[in-house]
């Protein structure tokens, strides 16, 4: 029967309907890596393609090959200062496909990245990535977005007064019912869970089990404990799923405010529709205990 669930968490509403899902099994396995395009700007030895990197981590001058993350100007901007972090050289490694000290070096430098804005006169700073065309991605290199912005977003705001008025730390809050309620992934420093009232199939969602209001400030401790929990949670997708898009995003306090940092992985195998459009509720076909249950079982390398 279809069950309407409130996310206690960002204050959506959820219907989970498995009837109207297919089996998890029928989803693709994972596809082969392709050859990188001669033209990628963000392979080695197409340094020059970028407009002038602003960061990078690793060998080498600015421009020239040797680094390992890289950070460089979006060339079609949202705003000014978007940025855009390339994970890796290799045109077919994903956040789920880095080592634990890539993974965690690609979080450290995002986290360096939005303290530099918010040093800098950004209010907020939006951090995310966007994996597959399907999530948004308009280039298959593997990377992420750095949003600089002159205001606190209407989501952001929501998420901060749901804190304040609950008088308890939310994300603590649904990472412990998630254990107790059989919906945790994974075990440890860092918390990966699939959300009680997921809005899509698989969502998880990744924090720290110490309160840490914001990312800029999490400490090196956090970060990795975090990075190696996301890269975990990535690779059992892929093996549930196959290669499937998502969009990972980072919600995080502004300056001035307290919240407790977290992840959220939500993955892109169904589609926004007139329903989800008319009355914002979303329509989840699998149910997250069995997320879980599939994610937490799976066989990763």
């Amino acid at each position: 029967m279809p069950d309407l669930r409130r996310d206690e968490l960002t204050g959506r509403w959820v219907i989970v309907a498995p009837a109207r899902s297919a089996r998890p099994h029928t989803f693709p396995p994972p596809t082969a890596a392709k050859d990188a395009p001669a033209n990628c700007p963000f392979c080695h030895g197409n340094e020059t393609l970028t407009p002038p990197e602003v960061h990078r981590t690793g060998a080498g001058d600015a421009e020239t090959p040797g680094w390992r993350v890289r950070v460089v100007p979006n060339l079609y901007p949202i705003i000014p200062g978007h940025e855009v972090v390339v994970l890796s050289p290799d045109h077919g490694r994903s956040f789920a496909q880095l080592d634990v000290a890539g993974a965690v070096e690609v979080l450290t430098v995002m986290r360096d990245r939005v303290r530099f804005h918010l040093e800098h006169g950004a209010r907020y700073v939006q951090a995310l990535v966007n994996h597959g065309r399907e999530a948004g991605a308009s280039l298959e290199h593997p990377h992420g977005q750095l949003v600089p912005l002159d205001l606190v977003p209407p989501a952001v705001e929501h998420q901060l007064d749901r804190y304040r008025h609950t008088g308890t730390d939310p994300v603590e809050t649904e990472a412990a019912a998630a254990g107790a309620a059989g919906l945790d992934v994974l075990t440890g420093p860092a918390a990966l869970w699939c959300p009680h009232a997921g809005a899509t199939p698989f969502e998880l969602r990744v924090a720290h089990r110490c309160r840490a209001s914001r990312f800029d400030e999490a400490s090196d401790h956090e970060i990795a404990a975090v990075a190696t929990a996301t890269r975990d949670g990535l690779r059992r997708l892929a093996a549930v799923l196959g290669d499937v898009p998502y969009n990972l995003v980072v919600h995080s306090a502004p300056p001035g405010t307290a919240f407790h940092w977290w992840i959220q992985v939500q993955p892109r195998m169904t589609l926004v529709a007139g329903f989800e459009i008319g009355t914002g509720i979303f329509v989840n076909v699998t149910p997250p205990d069995l997320a879980a249950t599939q994610l937490r079982e799976a066989t990763v390398a």
